[in-house]
């Protein structure tokens, strides 16, 4: 098995990273420093191009009780579009199946109430003038805070096509959403961004699986006694005065609500409100592990709990500056093992130092083969993402002549005698062997790259995939050639009856992501030079559903007597005709869109005639005198 020694590859990478930076260190100095600082709420520091953000765990949560945090509210319909790439809708629409993106509400009316302080606005303004990289950190309560500025951040930066990277730290940070936002982050990529540091002990981070209804009052000293213990280390004597009893209650309520989620069946979804995301980097004693698969990050939060005490449970959340200290004068995962007791197996021995390392003993009967199973569980199944990247890789090698024939069949549609072009071509297409080929490769391409999209949402990719060229050129360039097939077929089969217009109703998902894939790529100077010559595929790919929709509006503006709607339809027709008129000005179409028979060029003639017939109406140069340059 020595082939699998990569299996922790990717955690052991980023936790070595932070242990052996002062990212670590300094992200808890600056949250210790904002723990002192209650009424600012957060502190910033600048060190060259980097700069740190860290809020205060010190921040009371908005409602009558800590417990009415625990209900979840939409992200998305009370933050004005901070976080609009998180939705999963399209053009409107939900996708299928999906609850929305959902979120910790009394710890979003925190964060709203930081991110409108003008003290707050002026100082990230600075911070982005003179950073290349954020870090934002946050200690309990501060943590949520931190990663909803995080993905704030992110969204902003992602709207302005900004290099800056952007880092996440907590420490000790309940949870924040529910499944939905877990994964719209991975749809983002984003989950590469976010490291949440758990002690092994802590309740803190463990709290929001449980149902506190019944603990209101427990949890008011509980939270009084960590608040006070941040702001004034000396009050923390009055943890004697916290009644036992109350800290068993909420200790063993969290743990038997923990023992619930993780005695679900293996692959059964468990009805629980929030869901882990992001890299959790659990620490102890020994040292830590990461862990980034949310049913394996649940199971290690049980399991490491087990081993706690009710006292151990509340006191280790004030104890991360300890903790961190102990990381930076080690080497992750690299402590101690007695050679003799080292398996041959290299995966094995992964799993085994992993163990030591998250301060299980191996001796603990009841906890450690469940801890194993857990740690390989974490281990994604099959290949690590960089080879799944280069499997992908071969397998579009292995597609290329399904996009080799399509591209033959559209240049002898555009050579073809009936002078229709590409699209009409196919939408008008007979029974014929070749036109069936074309369409048995245009539904192979369609399922390759749809399972490209799961894979990465999946993580089961190099998080920057989308970003690399490779691989945004080629789904570009699949997009270009087969979206105009897809459409043909959306109308030539009358979907647009049934269901509405193709860009609103029945656009695939894939080309959304593609299209937002291209617009972030780097753009190179020869993009932006005119083009001598049409292009060899239409710039716009929803081109011809334009078309279509325009051809709608031309037969029921002859039958509209409302002169309010016709007047609507004219502009909207103008509108189009216009824009039309330019992308084929400036060739930015492929010569199909220009051809004698074309859908394009019947509608432009029928246009041209209704138009005349309006007195004063103005009238756009006629495509038909253009010279298509080949």
């Amino acid at each position: 098995m020595d082939n699998e020694d990569s299996s922790f590859e990717s955690s052991e990478m980023l936790a070595s990273f932070l242990t052996s930076t002062p990212l670590l260190s300094e992200s808890w100095r600056l949250c210790d420093l904002a723990n002192t600082m209650p009424s600012q709420g957060f502190v910033a520091e600048q060190t060259g191009s980097l700069g740190y953000l860290a809020f205060s765990g010190v921040q009371l949560v908005a409602g009558p009780d800590p417990t009415s945090a625990r209900n979840l509210e939409p992200l998305l319909t009370s933050t004005n579009d901070l976080f609009s790439p998180l939705q999963h809708q399209i053009d409107g629409e939900e996708e299928e199946g999906q609850e929305p993106v959902m979120v910790h509400a009394g710890l979003l009316r925190v964060f709203l109430s930081v991110y409108s302080n003008p003290s707050f606005q002026n100082q990230m303004l600075k911070i982005l003038e003179k950073s290349k990289s954020i870090v934002i950190s946050g200690h309990g309560i501060g943590g949520t805070t931190a990663g909803l500025c995080a993905l704030w951040l992110l969204s902003y930066l992602q709207s302005i096509s900004s290099t800056i990277s952007v880092l996440c730290i907590t420490f000790g940070s309940p949870l924040l959403g529910n499944e939905s936002l877990s994964r719209a982050i991975l749809r983002q990529g984003w989950a590469g961004n976010f490291c949440h540091v758990v002690s092994k002990h802590d309740l803190v981070p463990r709290l929001l699986f449980a149902p506190l209804a019944p603990l209101t009052p427990q949890l008011h000293s509980l939270l009084q006694f960590w608040q006070l213990s941040m702001t004034s280390p000396h009050f923390a004597l009055l943890a004697a005065k916290l009644p036992d009893e109350s800290k068993a209650e909420i200790f063993h309520t969290v743990l038997a609500s923990l023992n619930g989620l993780t005695q679900a069946e293996q692959g059964k979804k468990v009805n629980c409100g929030f869901s882990p995301f992001g890299n959790y980097f659990f620490c102890s004693e020994d040292g830590a592990i990461c862990i980034d698969n949310a049913t394996s990050i649940i199971k290690m939060m049980h399991l490491l709990l087990l081993s706690s005490s009710p006292s151990c449970s509340i006191e280790d959340h004030l104890k991360y500056g300890y903790y961190v200290r102990k990381l930076t004068l080690q080497v992750l995962m690299r402590t101690s093992f007695p050679p003799r007791e080292l398996p041959e197996s290299s995966y094995e021995a992964g799993v085994a130092l992993a163990l030591q390392s998250s301060g299980i003993a191996c001796q603990d009967e009841h906890v450690a083969p469940p801890a194993k199973a857990c740690l390989k569980l974490e281990r994604r199944t099959g290949r690590t993402p960089n080879l799944n990247c280069a499997n992908l890789a071969i397998k579009l090698s292995k597609i290329a002549p399904y996009r080799a024939e399509i591209e033959w069949y559209k240049a002898s549609c555009d050579q073809s005698d009936d002078q229709m072009g590409y699209y009409d071509s196919f939408k008008q297409r007979g029974a014929s062997k070749r036109d069936s080929k074309v369409n048995m490769n245009r539904l192979k391409l369609a399922r390759f790259w749809d399972n490209v999209i799961n894979m990465l949402e999946n993580n089961d990719l190099p998080r920057d995939f989308r970003r690399r060229a490779k691989w945004v050129n080629a789904s570009q360039f699949y997009m270009l050639l087969v979206e105009p097939l897809d459409i043909a077929e959306y109308y030539r089969t009358g979907m647009h009856r049934k269901k509405g217009h193709y860009i609103a109703h029945g656009r695939e998902r894939r080309y959304h992501i593609f299209e937002r894939w291209w617009k972030e790529r780097p753009i190179k100077e020869e993009e932006q030079k005119t083009r001598s010559k049409f292009a060899s595929s239409t710039q716009d790919t929803c081109f011809w559903a334009r078309v279509e929709e325009a051809k709608e509006w031309l037969d029921n503006v002859r039958d509209e007597s409302d002169p309010r709607n016709q007047a609507r339809l004219w502009s909207d027709l103008d509108n189009f005709a216009r824009c039309a008129s330019e992308l084929v000005e400036r060739k930015e179409v492929s010569k199909d869109v220009v051809a004698k028979n074309s859908s394009y060029c019947l509608w432009v003639r029928d246009y041209e005639e209704l138009k005349s017939q309006f007195v004063g109406a103005p009238q756009f140069p006629s495509i038909m005198d253009r010279e298509v340059v080949s």
